[in-house]
């Protein structure tokens, strides 16, 4: 029976294994602010991950930036596309500017307009370049006022007050396209329109011992303007108006709030 050779530690042939280096508690420390630096939501892909910077601020992907535009550009899109075929504007007009102002809300103003862009360009292609004229001018630029507007936390009455000169010059443009298409003024036969029919009212209440004669004479063209521009700047106001209350209903849900209404419209709210 033969003895094994002896096992020597100093032995030059058979230097000692090394064990495994361990890593020191800053190595480990490190390696867990790498990890936490990356975040990726659940529901995301791997192009699509925010990073924090040296300073903590976080980084988005343009890719993510990109998708979400896209998508609300073309949900805006599909909203006046809808309506437009369904004969749904009067009800569905509330919810135009929403998506480009979401935009502004989560990426900034470069975001909105391209949103604004790529939604005028994909109606341009499905609808012709009126239709996608109309929806640009006032709803696309009302979206990109709106975002402004609410992510520098400005008061209702302030961005209400904008976009209804933004919605009153829409309205015009509509005026001063289709004049164009017709070759006819359009103002000027609405007004004499209205004047005619106000100075038809007028004389049916005088025929009724209502009104005196006398007040026929004051009807005039400049004065039919004159109301046909308040009215339309109140209507104007008006849509306005449930334009912010809606988004503060719907935006504040999807993780992007508006600034709160007045006191009296919560209050309102709270009693319904």
């Amino acid at each position: 029976m033969s003895a094994s050779p002896p096992n020597y530690p100093d032995d030059p042939i058979q230097p000692p294994a090394a064990s495994e280096p361990q890593p020191d508690a800053a190595d480990e420390q490190a390696l867990w602010d790498e990890l936490e630096a990356t975040e990726v939501h659940p529901h995301q892909n791997r192009g699509s991950r925010t990073k924090r910077n040296g300073a903590g601020v976080k980084v988005t992907s343009p890719a993510l930036v990109m998708v979400e535009t896209a998508f609300l550009a073309s949900t805006a899109g599909l909203l006046w596309l809808a309506s437009y075929y369904l004969s749904l504007v009067p009800w569905m007009r509330i919810f135009f500017p929403a998506p480009i102002a979401l935009v502004y809300l989560r990426w900034g103003p470069r975001a909105a307009w391209m949103s604004a862009l790529v939604t005028g360009l994909l109606l341009s292609v499905l609808m012709g370049p009126y239709l996608s004229l109309l929806f640009i001018i006032p709803y696309g630029l009302l979206g990109v006022q709106l975002g402004a507007m609410w992510r520098r936390r400005s008061s209702w009455l302030f961005s209400i007050s904008v976009g209804t000169l933004i919605s009153t010059f829409g309205f015009f443009f509509r005026v001063w396209l289709l004049s164009i298409f017709l070759n006819e003024d359009l103002w000027a036969y609405l007004t004499n329109r209205i004047s005619d029919l106000v100075r038809w009212a007028l004389t049916r209440l005088v025929d009724w011992n209502l009104l005196d004669i006398g007040v026929l004479g004051q009807v005039n063209l400049p004065l039919v303007q004159a109301v046909t521009i308040g009215i339309v700047l109140f209507s104007d106001f008006v849509y306005l108006f449930t334009v912010h209350l809606a988004s503060w209903l719907l935006l504040e849900r999807v993780g992007n709030p508006i600034p709160d209404p007045p006191e009296w419209v919560q209050v309102l709210l709270e009693e319904e």
